[in-house]
């Protein structure tokens, strides 16, 4: 049998390259795992040989100890790649296929896959709606940032690429389909991003970064990116983005100098509960803020997207009703504007064939958006020290050496 070689949470700050078994076609005991799903069956599901897989904000909230994440969880929901065995139930997909695995694991055959709520698919997590690969609470899904990965429900959640060698040639592009580029689409489309819109991401990292471009995509008239990242307000300005630098305040008056008026028509919050006080000497961690901030300055009758990241359990937050999950919102301010919010996970189905499209036809450069970086799996180590450090960049793991060859 064939080894494999992962990347594992090893306690608050320090992820490891471990040896781990290669995937079965059942769901075996171990960190994370739903003690309900130990044993499961997977005769749908295929073995992928990783061709790339993403380091993901998200990760880091883990990494970081801001979850109840178990150590020795393997890492990675961001995965692309090429299917090496498939189960004895699986029809339509077939080895050799190069595939775009989307981060939310859904089984096609309940009442909200079939209604294309795949982030809250009913079968895959016995805790809660919803599951994800290599992540806290979601089911206990082996995590993709390996050499080696099971994707369950096969037919259904691959997204099969076309053409072999033209997926290759564009892997840095297409490594995105299966979270960030979706995910900051969805965040765009939510809050109402269209023709001649002005649109307002707050967070510059990766996924704030995609839902800007998106947002071009989509035709917004001016898209406006906030951060306190230089670094990265520079990414965003080097695609065509305005940028707000929120050290220096709330975003409202440096919104007016760009705009003529303080106020945007869509609002994305691509930052999530580790969100911090805008203000000079305003470091200070206050999850609240971007939710808070996006609702004074969206304008009357219009939409919030918020793909950042929620949690019901905090161990590291700031009080004690943010470590479950409990923010001071104002709630009374989105009501008197008539606000729209729509959050949770992206469903990346909705989104992945007309993107992919999107980028094989050149209508959308997001690896160069993201500043995107491949590294081995060796170097996953310090991938995460450069990326939680702030780096500007999106780091793409290369396992295998597809991307090197």
């Amino acid at each position: 049998m064939a080894g494999n070689r992962a990347v594992a949470y090893k306690g608050p700050g320090k992820v490891e390259v471990i040896d781990t078994d290669y995937p079965t076609f059942a769901l075996k005991d171990g960190p994370g795992v739903n003690p309900a799903n130990v044993g499961r069956k997977v005769p749908h599901g295929v073995v992928l040989r990783t061709v790339t897989t993403n380091i993901c904000g998200s990760d880091q909230h883990m990494v970081r100890g801001r979850t109840t994440a178990p150590v020795d969880l393997v890492l990675g929901h961001e995965i692309t790649g090429e299917v090496v065995e498939c189960g004895p139930d699986v029809e339509f997909i077939k080895v050799g296929d190069i595939v775009s695995v989307p981060f939310n694991i859904s089984c096609g055959r309940c009442r909200n896959c079939k209604e294309r709520k795949t982030g809250i698919c009913l079968n895959v997590n016995p805790d809660r709606p919803g599951s994800a690969y290599g992540y806290v609470d979601m089911g206990g899904w082996v995590g993709g940032q390996a050499e080696y990965v099971l994707v369950p429900y096969a037919d259904w959640n691959l997204l099969k690429f076309p053409d072999r060698d033209q997926a290759l040639e564009k892997i840095m592009d297409l490594t995105m389909l299966s979270d960030i580029l979706p995910t900051g689409f969805h965040g765009a489309v939510t809050a109402g991003a269209g023709v001649g819109s002005t649109v307002y991401v707050a967070g510059a990292g990766p996924v704030g970064l995609a839902a800007a471009a998106s947002a071009q995509l989509l035709g917004a008239a001016v898209v406006i990116v906030g951060d306190m990242n230089e670094e990265r307000l520079r990414q965003a300005a080097s695609f065509g983005c305005e940028t707000v630098d929120v050290s220096k305040g709330d975003p409202g008056e440096q919104i007016e100098q760009i705009l003529g008026v303080p106020e945007i028509d869509c609002g994305v919050d691509a930052v999530g509960f580790e969100a911090r006080g805008h203000g000079k000497g305003s470091a200070q961690e206050a999850p609240a803020t971007v939710l808070n901030s996006l609702m004074d300055i969206t304008a009357a009758g219009g939409a919030l997207g918020i793909p950042g990241l929620y949690v019901t359990g905090d161990p590291g937050a700031v009080d004690e009703a943010a470590q479950k999950g409990s923010l001071s919102i104002s709630l009374g301010t989105g009501w008197a504007k008539s606000l729209s919010f729509t959050t949770g996970q992206c469903p990346v189905m909705k989104y992945n064939r007309q993107l992919m499209m999107a980028i094989l036809h050149d209508r959308i450069q997001i690896a160069k958006a993201v500043n995107a970086k491949a590294i081995s799996l060796d170097e996953a180590p310090q991938g995460y020290a450069e990326f939680d450090a702030g780096a500007a960049t999106k780091y793409v793991l290369d396992p295998n050496g597809y991307v090197k060859a």
